[in-house]
């Protein structure tokens, strides 16, 4: 009797359901970034997270290959490029109404199966002792004006900016995307590895504009606030006013689905939201979340109608900027 009392209790302490519940998750986000945030997810839940850090379109490609068989029970992606792939590879799992709901339709999946979490503005950065704001086109397409002849930056290897060129096509055509990259190419721009150089060009007073993420110039202010750079929004519903979004989706094979919610749940929480408009700059999408000092509304930024979804033709728009020799 008592061997099978202790035989009883032995199989019981080892059920797993007693056992701490445990999430695998594949982040395209920096882990000093979003490392604190899981640690807080995870005090504030008990659920552990397994992160497997990496490039968003490098994990998103071992996501199609593993396929069924991926450990992941969550992906948090950079960009909605990924995700709309993912999803159109019918490998994501609906999000609850809850969840989705929270966030306006156009930063979340049409499907359901992928919400954004935070959003970044595309901005043309300027230096203010050389440009002043009203005399900035109000369209992206205007930079292509002889006028800007020698006086731009851009980072055409940036994946940022190649979102930015997927999204013109989608809205405007290949062949508007042609003409303009070929307009800028003509103004000789200058070519920088990313957003912070051309913040850093722009403040030594190198180049008068440039092409860029809205946060960047945050994240610059914070160690230099005379920078002589500001950000300036193009018009309402303009290719270059995108809004892109950071987001999350749960893998259809997930073993843990119930707590892969939860996390989901967090992230458009208010601490997570917070989180992200404090330590990013970004901007949070759940409505009432308070934005870092100096942004506007993001309705005030008019981020033309597209499905995010659709941005995930990269391999389309790397070879269109191969074949207007930009890269």
């Amino acid at each position: 009797m008592v061997r099978l009392l202790l035989t009883s209790l032995v199989l019981t302490l080892a059920s797993p359901a007693l056992a701490a519940e445990t999430l695998t998750l594949y982040s395209g986000r920096n882990e000093k970034l979003v490392g604190p945030l899981f640690k807080k997810f995870t005090e504030k839940t008990g659920v552990e997270v397994k992160v497997r850090y990496g490039g968003t379109s490098q994990l998103a490609a071992t996501l199609m290959e593993e396929g069924a068989k991926t450990p992941a029970d969550v992906f948090f992606s950079q960009d909605a490029g990924a995700l709309g792939a993912l999803a159109k590879a019918g490998q994501l799992q609906a999000l609850p109404k809850e969840t989705l709901d929270k966030v306006d339709a156009r930063f979340r999946s049409p499907q359901g199966v992928w919400v954004g979490t935070s959003g970044r503005a595309r901005v043309v950065a300027y230096n203010t002792k050389k440009v002043k704001a009203d005399t900035l086109p109000k369209s992206i397409l205007g930079f292509t004006d002889a006028k800007w002849k020698g006086r731009l930056g851009w980072a055409p290897t940036n994946a940022s900016f190649q979102s930015f060129v997927t999204a013109l096509r989608l809205l405007k055509g290949d062949e508007a995307a042609t003409q303009w990259l070929k307009g800028i190419q003509a103004n000789s721009p200058r070519v920088y590895k990313n957003n912070s150089a051309i913040i850093e060009a722009l403040g030594r007073g190198e180049i008068d504009a440039g092409f860029v993420n809205h946060y960047y110039l945050f994240s610059a202010k914070k160690n230099n606030p005379s920078l002589p750079v500001a950000n300036y929004f193009v018009a309402a519903g303009d290719p270059g006013a995108l809004v892109n979004v950071a987001g999350v989706a749960i893998l259809k094979g997930s073993k843990n689905p119930a707590a892969a919610k939860k996390l989901a749940a967090y992230l458009l929480d208010t601490e997570a939201q917070a989180y992200f408009a404090k330590e990013t700059s970004e901007f949070p999408l759940v409505a009432g979340a308070k934005l870092a000092e100096g942004l506007p509304p993001l309705d005030k930024v008019g981020s033309p109608d597209l499905d995010l979804s659709r941005l995930d033709d990269l391999r389309g728009t790397v070879k269109l900027l191969q074949d207007t020799g930009v890269l």
